[in-house]
């Protein structure tokens, strides 16, 4: 493992390049607590730096949720970074707070100028559900209201900004085929516009989504576990339901997308790795990501950046030898 702290659990991450490091953001908690799976309830974001996304420097604790009572004084979790035309570094979060204990997820907005002290945007809240497009807290049917991981990134089809974030659609009879991707818009960072998900179905959820592109193809990476997989779509994976990292095949950055079709990207039973990236780095694609469970208790650990390699037909595959391991 290439990161692992002492005193912390590390898991979900999310990284961005400044021209000189690689910057990693990591949700993190304290081994204090003693039982891993309250880590969600003790959270903060950690950050590290590399040059080579093997060798990592932790830099400390960067960003908390609220001390005060606010939307999201309960949990801070994940989110992306991206850089502003003046240079500006933001970031997108997801919040939750104590007196809806923690059931329902906003999006925040936060900028720095060193990539390690960040500051809400006013309160912090730049988006929420709203409309008949997502589904909203329903107790008994699913076990939160979603909108959670946000991923910004330059719209290429104008001077604008896209975000997608793990959400749920309204209406659907199955909640393991309920699971979408959801969409905003923004001029300028700061004033975002609700629009319908690009993708829905297949999983109950599809966790911290990535978008990038490669070649000319287009692809949204996504985190689901075994029992979050539907009837259809655990028929149709080779192999049947695993837990880890899959990927949507898509037209453009607006869709539209489908499930991409053969094995699943990285994934297994116990779960080996979650909640992974693939990063543009010097040597080629790499994923990276968090070590979950590979023999079946929690580790909470930064993974090696392993290759990835893109088939001719477009579809992507982890190295041979890196699965292996």
């Amino acid at each position: 493992m290439v990161l692992r702290l002492p005193d912390k659990w590390i898991w979900d991450s999310w990284y961005v390049h400044d021209g000189q490091h690689w910057h990693g953001f990591f949700l993190q908690a304290p081994k204090s607590i003693e039982d891993p799976e309250l880590r969600h309830w003790n959270v903060s974001h950690g950050h590290a730096i590399s040059r080579d996304l093997a060798s990592w420097t932790y830099l400390g604790t960067c960003f908390e949720p609220a001390r005060h009572k606010a939307w999201d004084d309960y949990t801070t979790w994940t989110g992306s970074v991206v850089q502003g035309p003046d240079g500006t570094w933001h970031l997108f979060y997801t919040g939750t707070n104590h007196a809806e204990d923690g059931l329902i997820q906003r999006i925040g907005h936060a900028t720095s100028t060193d990539l390690h002290s960040w500051a809400r945007v006013g309160d912090g809240l730049c988006l929420d559900i709203s409309g008949e497009a997502y589904e909203h807290f329903q107790p008994g049917f699913w076990h939160d209201r979603a909108m959670r991981d946000p991923w910004v990134m330059r719209d290429p089809d104008g001077s604008g900004w896209l975000m997608y974030f793990t959400a749920r659609a309204a209406g659907i009879k199955e909640p393991n085929d309920g699971g979408a991707i959801g969409f905003a818009t923004s001029p300028d960072l700061t004033h975002w516009t609700l629009q319908p998900p690009v993708h829905v179905g297949g999983f109950g959820q599809l966790e911290v989504p990535q978008v990038f592109t490669h070649g000319d193809r287009w692809y949204c990476l996504f985190c689901t576990a075994a029992q979050h997989f539907s009837a259809a779509q655990a028929k149709a994976i080779p192999g049947g339901p695993v837990s880890g990292t899959h990927y949507l095949i898509g037209e453009g950055p607006r869709g539209p997308w489908s499930i991409a079709p053969g094995r699943f990207l990285d994934g297994a039973l116990p779960c080996r790795r979650y909640a992974a990236r693939i990063l543009e780095a010097e040597a080629g694609l790499r994923i990276i990501g968090f070590a979950d469970r590979p023999d079946g208790a929690f580790l909470g650990e930064l993974s090696n950046p392993d290759p990835v390699e893109v088939e001719q037909d477009g579809l992507l595959r982890v190295a041979a030898a890196a699965m292996a391991e």
